[in-house]
């Protein structure tokens, strides 16, 4: 047993050091915004060819500070495929585990390498460092750049080391639509059909990054849309930080988290 196992649990005021943050419950990683994948609906646009990834020892001080004053119900790393830097997940999510942060996930392509063995050493320290919720992003636009094969072995490895799991498709225009895309997503998932994952809602593509690039035929230009993800600054739910440590126009590197947290304040 962890020795500060349950410390965001056992939060049960809402904390008061900034009233734009009284309702925070949840910190994000973008871990890195290098990819395994080149998908033409990934909002971060082309992926970016870089070693650049979020410090683990400066996420770990993050986690436990922000834990001591927030109830933080879920912790989420993502990228960029943040599995390209797996230590820096490990040390996220044991972090997580140890100051109680109830739901610790991950979302991934899946596509970490060819090599069973390897594949197998990530997953299942995935599992001893409490990450609790997988989300595998497979879809046609996945599967369009990354094998299918080595993303089934990490599946099935994810089953053997008892990590809940569920697929996490991108649907076009909407989850009904018939486009192309959409009917070789069902494809896809149908191959995962015998391992007896749930498919979860997963998302509709936003209009962004390469998507505006490479399916724009797909999206009205005469709407106005606004991103599903996008924060009320007023009311801040959801820590994001980025791959750079960049976090509420701050960055953690350079100072404290809850400095950062106190004198976060709105920009008319």
């Amino acid at each position: 047993m962890y020795l500060v196992y349950g410390v965001c649990e056992e939060l049960s005021k809402k904390s008061t050091m900034n009233e734009y943050l009284k309702n925070l419950n949840r910190i994000e990683f973008v871990v890195t915004l290098a990819c395994t994948g080149r998908c033409k609906h990934c909002q971060n646009g082309d992926p970016v060819h870089t070693t650049e990834h979020i410090d683990a020892d400066a996420a770990v001080r993050a986690i436990q500070s922000i834990c001591k004053h927030y109830k933080i119900e879920t912790l989420m790393t993502f990228g960029g495929e943040p599995l390209l830097f797996p230590d820096v997940v490990f040390a996220i999510h044991k972090a997580g585990t140890d100051m109680g942060i109830p739901r610790r996930q991950v979302i991934t392509n899946g596509y970490i390498s060819k090599q069973h063995e390897r594949i197998e050493a990530v997953v299942q320290r995935l599992a001893a460092c409490g990450v609790n919720d997988l989300l595998l992003s497979v879809d046609a636009f996945h599967q369009e750049t990354i094998p299918l094969e080595p993303v089934l072995d990490f599946a099935e490895c994810a089953l053997r080391s008892r990590i809940p799991i569920e697929l996490s498709p991108a649907w076009l225009v909407s989850r009904e639509d018939q486009n192309p895309y959409n009917i070789r997503t069902r494809e896809v998932i149908e191959a995962f059909t015998p391992l007896h994952i749930p498919v979860g809602q997963g998302n509709v593509i936003f209009p962004s990054g390469n998507a505006l690039k490479y399916l724009k035929e797909y999206f009205d230009e005469n709407t106005t849309a606004s991103s599903p993800y996008e924060e009320d600054p007023r009311d801040i739910r959801s820590l994001s930080f980025s791959a750079n440590g960049d976090v509420l126009d701050s960055n953690v590197y350079q100072t404290d988290i809850l400095d950062i947290i106190r004198t976060y304040k709105i920009t008319e």
